[in-house]
């Protein structure tokens, strides 16, 4: 049997707490950032825009992610509890508020700084799967966003969440395995030209990033709303309807 009892903080240095969803997030981060530079090198485009970009990407789209936490999923709660708002080592980031928080970003951030920003988004882009991939290792690690009871033989106990025996799908960690997959295949596919058009990159993460999000909300203890479809359902069918729509938009020239 697969057990789950991880202690969500990894060490206390002094006053200095440090998580393992923290330490996940950070190298995310830190490859995300690195992995521009090389993607900026090879187009040679500015690598001082790189690192700006960067930064606004990072501030934005975990702001993003927050307030999608917080509107999509609790806002009773965080109404009745504004301190909760800033506490956001209690875990609270949701994927959908943070690829808006992101598209914002760069919308605002071709607004201040007046550049083009369009040829970069098939750029941009790339890493964000492979940051997503390390986001839902520090949900493993919190014992949270957790799968429905399963007789599977990979079904993990997660001991912090059920004090008796209950096996659960491992959802976490079948959307980290997903985003990584499709980090891959965009990375590899972009290395053999396959997408030339531009945007095509870009649409093609959102169909297959928000459509296996959607499929694995099956297996997972979601936030249903009426009907059959979950909240985060809901929230991926409009990415899904606009990359599909793209491409048979652009069918001719991709």
């Amino acid at each position: 049997m697969l057990v789950n009892n991880i202690n969500p903080i990894l060490t206390q240095l002094g006053p200095f707490t440090i998580r393992w969803y923290g330490l996940f997030l950070a190298l995310g981060v830190v490859l995300s950032v690195l992995l521009y530079t090389k993607l900026f090198k090879e187009k040679d485009y500015q690598i001082d825009l790189a690192y700006d970009l960067s930064m606004w990407m990072v501030v934005g789209g975990l702001l993003g992610a927050r307030i999608g936490h917080i509107v999509f999923y609790n806002l009773e709660y965080f109404w009745n509890n504004p301190i909760e708002i800033f506490m956001v080592h209690h875990g609270g980031l949701a994927s959908h508020g943070m690829t808006i928080g992101l598209l914002l970003t760069v919308l605002l951030y071709k607004k201040v700084k007046k550049i083009e920003l369009k040829k970069y988004l098939d750029i941009l882009i790339i890493p964000i799967p492979l940051l997503a991939a390390f986001i839902r290792l520090g949900n493993f690690f919190n014992s949270e966003i957790i799968g429905k009871p399963t007789e599977l033989p990979w079904g993990i106990w997660f001991q912090r969440v059920d004090p008796e025996i209950l096996l659960r799908h491992p959802s976490q960690l079948y959307e980290s395995l997903i985003a990584l997959s499709i980090f891959l295949i965009i990375y590899l596919l972009r290395k053999k030209k396959f997408f030339n058009f531009q945007l095509s990159t870009f649409n093609f993460f959102l169909i297959t990033y928000f459509l296996t999000r959607f499929l694995v909300e099956f297996v997972k203890e979601r936030h249903t709303l009426e009907g059959f479809l979950s909240m985060g359902q809901w929230l991926s069918i409009p990415f899904v309807i606009w990359g599909v729509y793209w491409f048979v938009k652009n069918k001719k020239h991709v």
